[in-house]
């Protein structure tokens, strides 16, 4: 069994050292938010995370939730784990102060979300959820719902959640049937059934604020005649015809759960305007894909760390370069194809990682800029970046996870080692918050067709932007590769918005491999800015050669191992919806 450990200096240089994240909040007007600050949030985050969640998230696992009377148990450990997360603060970290948090920029508190994901990610989908639904309150709602549930929602004593999902309206939530009446007073009566609703239920609070999409009586049918609601679990002390009748039985994160949940006339209030509730719940639903992009990113650095810990002490067999004279054998870390698929974890982790980050500091850009032309760029940039961030770490989630398994063979795949519960969590990921396919169809069709490509260019501009300049010669070709990858991108996206034109499936018949090709691009990107400045701190002599070593290496690794994937991907965004037949039952069974 592998505890988490934080990847303290992984964070560092990418927040310091690529991205110089205080020097651009210090532009922004946040020069209290400095490096010393930001690493100092980090530590104590890293302890919370090691010490107090890591030993919960088997734990959590094995136990499970339990629904009884009165409502839904958590694992043994998790309340007290939440009890003393609220006490340290950590709740209100991206709250406006307004309300009592802290209002500290995403930069500087996403990594502490990546740790209590990598530590125990069942848990921390209580509070990540909390955040979004908070988040999306503080936009959205009037003053007097503000009043009713910001204050406890900020400092953790309620938790959020969002309720979308019903037996019949999954991804189309047009089919939504849930009935909102209206109060003289006011208010309104919800009525209808949720399902998979997250933490929906459960005794680490006193109250849950759901955010709950329904119909109001007068609205016209599909999505546009949907509005939000702010529902309390309890009200004024009493409950309030919020009640769960069941959780589901699943294959991970066993520790969430995952409730159906029913609305008797349940009192709660509008946010927003009437038929607004989509733009509004878009709020949390755009936090929540980095949320869960935060997830795969989590998932994949335990794997990582557990791979790398059997690697080096599991002693089985000889290398084919011969004996190292070892007295009972070698590592298994000495097998070429044991160092392939760790390589593999390591590349694919750190350099999403980067582009995770990358993601969030543009955040930062868009809320706080002085510069209305930075800012809505910016926004544009993020749009765009968040259907792949999404879908590409989760994506990968599954790959270094199952990697994780394959290295530690059947030790990996009986319970023992806990590396098989990665696996299983990870692929939650790549469902929820909108499918891997929604995510990718999102990307092709709103993000880059619907506006002619042009965010693309402006993403296009910045890349080209941070190559130029010299760069070490060993470089130099990757930079070239990038460079040649985005030409190829343009073209792809011309390709697909020409077909598109005449054949409405040719989008949903490309889309994964479009996302996949572009996420693959990108990550490419951010290992040549990482392999620049490891070659940089190299060429100066300087302490950490071990690091910057392995970082030239694994960016090596990246554009000849798997960069190379990106062009299987442009094959089949070329092959076009002329390679998927309409088959019959009987020929796919045949």
């Amino acid at each position: 069994m592998y505890e988490y450990r934080a990847p303290r200096r992984e964070f560092q240089f990418i927040l310091h050292e690529v991205l110089d994240a205080a020097g651009t909040l210090a532009r922004l007007g946040r020069d209290d938010v400095g490096r010393d600050l930001i690493d100092s949030i980090h530590e104590e985050a890293a302890k919370f995370s090691e010490t107090v969640l890591s030993p919960l998230n088997w734990q959590g696992d094995q136990q499970g939730v339990r629904l009884q009377e009165g409502g839904v148990v958590a694992p043994d450990g998790f309340k007290a784990a939440y009890d003393q997360f609220c006490r340290d603060g950590w709740a209100g970290m991206a709250a406006d102060p307004a309300y009592g948090g802290q209002g500290l920029p995403a930069v500087a508190y996403i990594p502490v979300g990546e740790m209590l994901c990598g530590a125990a990610m069942a848990w921390r989908m209580a509070s990540g959820l909390s955040e979004g639904a908070t988040a999306a309150l503080a936009l959205h709602a009037s003053e007097d719902v503000k009043a009713r549930v910001l204050g406890q929602m900020v400092k953790g004593e309620w938790t959020g959640t969002m309720c979308l999902t019903e037996p019949q309206a999954g991804t189309d939530l047009a089919q939504l049937r849930t009935r909102a009446e209206p109060s003289a007073d006011g208010r309104y009566r919800i009525t209808g059934t949720k399902i998979y609703i997250s933490w929906g239920e459960h005794d680490l609070t006193e109250n849950i604020v759901h955010l709950v999409l329904a119909r109001l009586p007068d609205a016209p049918a599909g999505t546009k005649g949907i509005s939000l609601f702010m529902v309390p679990r309890r009200l004024e002390g009493a409950d309030n015809g919020v009640s769960c009748s069941a959780v589901e039985h699943k294959m991970g994160i066993h520790g969430s759960p995952t409730c159906v949940m029913n609305f008797a006339g349940a009192e709660g209030w509008l946010v927003g305007n009437p038929g607004g509730g989509l733009a509004c719940m878009f709020t949390m639903m755009n936090h929540a894909r980095l949320g869960v992009g935060l997830q795969g990113l989590g998932l994949s650095e335990r794997a990582l760390q557990a791979s790398v810990r059997y690697a080096f002490e599991r002693v089985q067999g000889r290398p084919a370069r011969g004996p190292s004279g070892r007295a009972g054998g070698d590592p298994i870390i000495a097998h070429a194809d044991v160092r392939r698929m760790v390589m593999t974890q390591k590349a694919l982790t750190e350099g999403q990682r980067l582009l995770a980050y990358h993601t969030y500091l543009l955040e930062d850009v868009a809320r706080s800029s002085a510069d209305a032309a930075e800012r809505e760029r910016a926004e544009e940039v993020v749009a765009l970046l968040v259907p792949i961030v999404k879908a590409l770490l989760t994506e990968t989630a599954m790959e270094t996870t199952s990697l994780a398994v394959q290295v530690h063979g059947g030790a990996g795949f009986i319970r023992d080692t806990g590396v098989e519960q990665y696996l299983r969590d990870a692929k939650i990921t790549c469902i929820y918050e909108g499918t891997n396919g929604i995510q990718a169809l999102d990307l092709l069709g709103r993000k880059v067709l619907m506006n002619g490509g042009a965010t693309l260019k402006l993403l296009g501009a910045d890349i080209a932007a941070s190559l130029a300049g010299d760069l070490p010669a060993e470089l130099a070709p990757w930079a070239a590769e990038i460079g040649a990858r985005l030409a190829e991108w343009g073209e792809l996206s011309t390709l697909v918005g020409t077909r598109a034109a005449k054949d409405p499936d040719e989008m949903g018949a490309v889309a994964v491999d479009y996302l996949q090709y572009a996420g693959y691009v990108l990550v490419g990107w951010c290992w040549v800015r990482m392999a620049r400045v490891a070659a940089r701190q190299l060429a100066a002599g300087g302490a950490e050669r071990p690091y910057y070593e392995a970082k030239l290496a694994a960016a090596r690794f990246y554009f000849e191992h798997l960069l190379p994937r990106a062009r299987t991907f442009a094959a089949g965004v070329r092959a076009g919806a002329a390679s998927l037949p309409a088959l019959t039952a009987e020929q796919y069974s045949a």
